[in-house]
């Protein structure tokens, strides 16, 4: 008995996706003309966020209008959106609340309202009752007073942002109280990895520097300075001539200012603990 003939095998070609309807097409293509009129490349937009597939285009027209009548101008706007694409699809009644809470509970300066908004987009995203409000409220619980000085910090998230830097500080030796006070004299504290800032960081100040941390609560600012292009040098200068300034001394300083403090050190005698000059005589074994 023969076998039925086998027919060749041909490579299977995947369903295709049903076209659009006539009035999904025509309104794809209506957004893609008004974005595009408007500076913003629409296929760049959908690859960043796709949720705008599915907006309303007469809800984008009046987000943009609204956002735009405040002030912001065409570059600035398209910025925006190329920071937080979210906020074109954002309704003007959720933007609204946001803007009237900077200004009346953040109390952000009208004038300022521009340069907050350019800096840190993603408030316009942002609910102020789920996000906005407890964060300024969490803030100010720990002692920051002028938030409005803050305002990048008010779009994190506490929980995920900002405790797991508190208790990072705490797990390195610092108590509740000393972590928090130095958040308080350097809120963008709050913005460093603790990954890549604060490990490294804080490893090579303990080891390498053989420092005190009582320096980094007085000096909290030390995290924001690079470790291979400000700290590492600089140390090894001071280890390399016996010296060991202070912190803002070693690491604010330009420079010049930073050679000449260093030059002083070695060649006189030492200035009181009180002049601006003053330094300490180090052991480099013990570093």
């Amino acid at each position: 008995m023969s076998l039925p003939l086998k027919h060749p095998r041909t490579s299977e070609i995947p369903p295709m996706s049903p076209p659009l309807s006539p009035d999904l097409h025509s309104d794809f293509q209506e957004k893609m003309l008004y974005l595009d009129s408007i500076g913003i490349d629409f296929l760049s937009l959908i690859h960043d966020h796709p949720p705008v597939v599915s907006a309303s285009l007469s809800d984008i027209k009046s987000t943009v209008e609204f956002v735009t009548s405040m002030g912001f101008t065409a570059v600035e706007f398209r910025r925006i959106i190329g920071m937080c694409p979210e906020v074109l699809t954002s309704r003007v009644s959720d933007i609204v609340p946001v803007f009237t809470f900077l200004i009346r509970e953040a109390r952000v300066n009208g004038s300022e309202l521009r340069r907050v908004i350019n800096r840190r987009p993603r408030l316009l995203a942002c609910s102020v009752k789920n996000g906005l409000r407890p964060t300024l409220y969490f803030l100010q619980s720990i002692g920051i007073a002028e938030v409005n000085k803050h305002t990048n910090l008010l779009s994190c998230s506490v929980e995920e942002k900002f405790v797991p830097r508190i208790e990072y500080l705490e797990r390195i030796g610092f108590s509740h109280r000393d972590a928090l006070s130095m958040f308080r004299r350097f809120p963008q504290l709050f913005c460093y990895s603790i990954k890549d800032n604060f490990e490294p960081k804080f490893d090579y100040f303990v080891v390498e520097m053989g420092r005190d941390l009582k320096e980094l609560k007085e000096f909290p600012h030390y995290f924001s300075f690079s470790l291979e292009n400000r700290i590492k040098p600089r140390h090894q200068c001071c280890v390399e001539k016996g010296v060991c300034f202070p912190l803002p001394i070693l690491l604010k300083i330009s420079e010049a200012q930073f050679r000449d403090r260093l030059e002083v050190c070695c060649n006189t005698s030492m200035p009181l603990t009180t002049s601006p000059l003053w330094c300490t005589s180090c052991d480099i074994h013990s570093i």
